[in-house]
């Protein structure tokens, strides 16, 4: 499992799960509240990490990992939260970049410090990669004024942080600490909607591709641990970090969007980077 071949294909496959399932849940939310929307999926996610670590017969975690994968789970609910409301009340084109360069970015920083800096092709690589995730979640001639950048930096806070948390989870275990995560996560998510005073439902034609958002995160969450279990965190933050291109590709292929100019060259330098990083 060891092996840069495992950190880039767990990594990459992080990504299209992130992608696909934050695509699945923007379509959920079009006509459902956030808050349920967001109650269905950390549930869904909850009984698939549960089911999947009992199919794998993974000894249920040491304590320690459950903590990691808790606190993971903390940062990850106000990654979302902090997230919609910024799209909310801010442009996507300000917002969305912010929150994935900025969640690409901590791991990095933190991975320089712990596990020493990487070679400099792989340098070269992070800058590609961080750009062309910017470009790929900016549309085309976005722009105005920065209502929401605060939100959008607590954002990619709270989702980088989960990528550090979570990573500190150490083989053999996977799947119990990110249920964990979960649990935790969900249960912010009701702490948040009792203290915003609803605690919405959702109906029941959206229970599907709110539960399937919910899976695809999850299967993401797992890829990311064993991209990180596989070789370097930052290595697998940059490459998980790529989701948003499956987005646009989704969104492009499904509801037959436009992919810009300006994404198009963030797609290119993607591409280009994931050799180097791989290195």
């Amino acid at each position: 499992m060891g092996s840069p071949l495992a950190t880039v294909s767990f990594g990459l496959a992080a990504a299209a799960s992130w992608g696909a399932g934050d695509f699945t849940g923007g379509i959920a939310t079009r006509k459902a509240d956030v808050y349920a929307v967001g109650l269905v999926s950390q549930a869904a996610g909850v009984v698939a990490l549960a089911a999947l670590a009992g199919a794998r017969a993974e000894p249920f975690a040491p304590p320690p990992a459950l903590g990691w994968g808790a606190v993971a789970g903390v940062f990850g609910a106000l990654g979302i939260a902090a997230l919609y409301r910024a799209l909310a009340v801010g442009r996507m084109g300000i917002a969305a970049p912010v929150t994935a360069v900025l969640a690409a970015a901590l791991p990095v920083c933190f991975a320089a410090l712990s596990q020493g800096l990487p070679s400099p092709l792989q340098f070269t690589g992070f800058g590609l990669a961080l750009g062309g995730v910017w470009l790929i979640s900016r549309p085309e001639g976005a722009g105005g004024s920065p209502e929401g950048l605060g939100l959008a930096l607590l954002a990619g806070v709270g989702f980088g942080g989960f990528m550090i948390f979570i990573g500190q989870v150490q083989a053999p275990a996977v799947f119990w600490p990110l249920a964990a995560a979960k649990v935790s996560s969900l249960l912010s998510m009701l702490v948040a909607a009792r203290a915003a005073g609803r605690l919405p439902r959702s109906p029941r034609s959206l229970l599907l591709p709110a539960a399937l958002a919910g899976l695809l995160d999850a299967g993401g969450n797992a890829f990311f641990v064993l991209a990180e279990q596989g070789g370097r965190l930052d290595v697998a933050s940059i490459l998980a970090s790529l989701y948003p291109a499956a987005t646009v590709f989704l969104a492009r292929l499904v509801l037959g969007e436009r992919v810009s100019r300006t994404q198009a060259v963030g797609i290119a330098a993607a591409l280009i980077a994931i050799p180097l990083i791989a290195t």
